[in-house]
């Protein structure tokens, strides 16, 4: 769907000052801001005065983005024992807005935001909506969650900040999602990959050609997707397809984004978020173009600020191309989502791709754990298309099952199920279920 008529760099009268400077200017402003935030930690937060003390240094120690590498991470685990407020840097009177994680697999993670934070994030969402195509004036629909997950007052207040007229839908209530973008006529979508193929088999379902609505460009995120999934999203919508990456704990959406005139790898706005990819394992901090686990220092945080946030997500880091900011690639996957089945490395990404190439099945599904005997045994339940026969339906299993064989090199079990019966929670179907533990 990119324009190839398009520049890769776009009118430098479309950028804001920090995606103006250059490299130099930008690792000077990086040193600066980092020097601040591991003084502004030590003092502010016990965790990290203690982990600090621990490991023999002070923040003056850091003279180089270099340096860093001497110091601690940072885990969700430690947030969850400091729970709710314990890694606030500011006096409670100071925190204006708090969001937590869904806390599924325990205490939730807490964050807090004082008013620059409140500002510095719908300036980060705001420059991500321009790099996706969004301009001043354009409707966006937000179908990312409101509440205590940050998706959605993140993408709300970041498209009022560039000037957008927002539509607050929320997630849910799919019907009536379409109907509101028939009528309302949004330019821009932001919501998760996985509810956009929702709303998509709701509009075939509902009779209305998704390609002919008045959306042209879908920001996604909050989840890994993959380029199948790009290519599914953008053949039956008529629409540009980027990717958002954010998280809670560093700050919500907005850490980096995808540009639509290049659609290869999301750039981070490193001005407030310095990444580092580190080998999983070791925790050695590897270079550029090497795959690891991604790990973010907020630079620009008051009420929490986060020093080498392990994020679990695994990609790598590259060049700038639209914008002077390096890019990582799309998440491949997690570290923590990584199924070792009788021997052989799995990620749900790998399963996508093979579903979405697969005739007679919707781009949904899920991965269930669980024992035979003494062996670990996976199941991946996938939904038919509501348009598929039970001879499709068996066809699909069987491809499935030999695709997933031939290019990861293990044996699955494959149901095909109704259409709508996989669980979604906040717009995101929960990829994997692990029985193991009940056998």
């Amino acid at each position: 769907m990119t324009d190839p008529t398009r520049t890769t760099r776009p009118a430098t009268d479309l950028l804001d000052a920090g995606e103006r400077l250059s490299r130099e200017e930008l690792r000077t402003l990086q040193v600066e801001r980092l020097r601040a935030t591991l003084r502004h930690a030590y003092e502010n937060v016990g965790f990290y005065r203690e982990a600090f003390d621990k490991a023999g240094l002070r923040p003056d120690d850091c003279r180089s983005l270099e340096d860093l590498a001497r110091f601690p991470f940072t885990t969700k685990a430690d947030l969850r024992d400091h729970y709710p407020f314990g890694m606030f840097a500011v006096e409670p009177s100071r925190v204006r807005r708090v969001h937590a994680s869904s806390g599924t697999t325990g205490r939730p993670t807490v964050v807090g935001y004082t008013d620059r934070d409140l500002g510095t994030w719908a300036d980060v969402v705001a420059r991500s909506i321009r790099a996706a195509g969004g301009r001043p004036g354009h409707k966006v629909h937000v179908a990312y969650g409101y509440g205590l997950f940050t998706g959605g007052l993140g993408a709300h207040y970041g498209a009022e900040r560039l000037g957008c007229t927002v539509i607050p839908a929320s997630g849910g209530m799919t019907a009536r999602q379409v109907q509101l973008i028939q009528d309302f006529r949004p330019e821009i979508i932001m919501v998760t990959p996985s509810y956009m193929l929702t709303l998509l088999d709701e509009f075939e379902r509902q009779g209305v050609d998704p390609r002919a609505t008045s959306l042209r460009v879908g920001i996604l995120g909050a989840e890994p997707w993959t380029e199948e999934m790009r290519r599914e999203i953008e053949s039956r919508f008529a629409i540009d397809a980027v990717d958002i990456y954010g998280l809670s704990e560093v700050i919500g959406p907005g850490v980096a984004q995808e540009c639509v005139e290049t659609k290869d790898g999301l750039h981070i706005w490193e001005d407030h978020f310095y990444p580092e990819v580190v080998d999983p394992f070791t925790g050695e901090v590897l270079p550029d173009g090497d795959e690891g686990e991604l790990v973010f220092t907020s630079l620009t945080k008051e009420a929490m600020p986060v020093i080498r946030y392990r994020t679990r997500d695994l990609t790598r880091l590259l060049p700038g191309t639209a914008r002077v900011f390096r890019r990582m690639e799309k998440v491949t996957g997690r570290s923590d989502d990584m199924i070792i089945l009788r021997g052989v490395n799995l990620f749900p990404t790998q399963i996508e791709e093979i579903v979405l190439r697969t005739p007679g099945v919707a781009p949904h599904f899920q991965l269930r754990l669980a024992k035979e005997g003494r062996m670990d045994a996976l199941t991946v339940r996938t939904e038919a298309r509501t348009d598929a026969s039970p001879e499709q339906r068996r066809a699909a299993a069987e491809l499935i099952a030999a695709a997933v064989k031939d290019t990861i090199g293990v044996s699955v079990a494959v149901e095909v199920v109704e259409p709508e019966t996989l669980e979604r929670s906040v717009g995101k179907i929960k990829r994997i279920v692990d029985l193991r533990q009940d056998g």
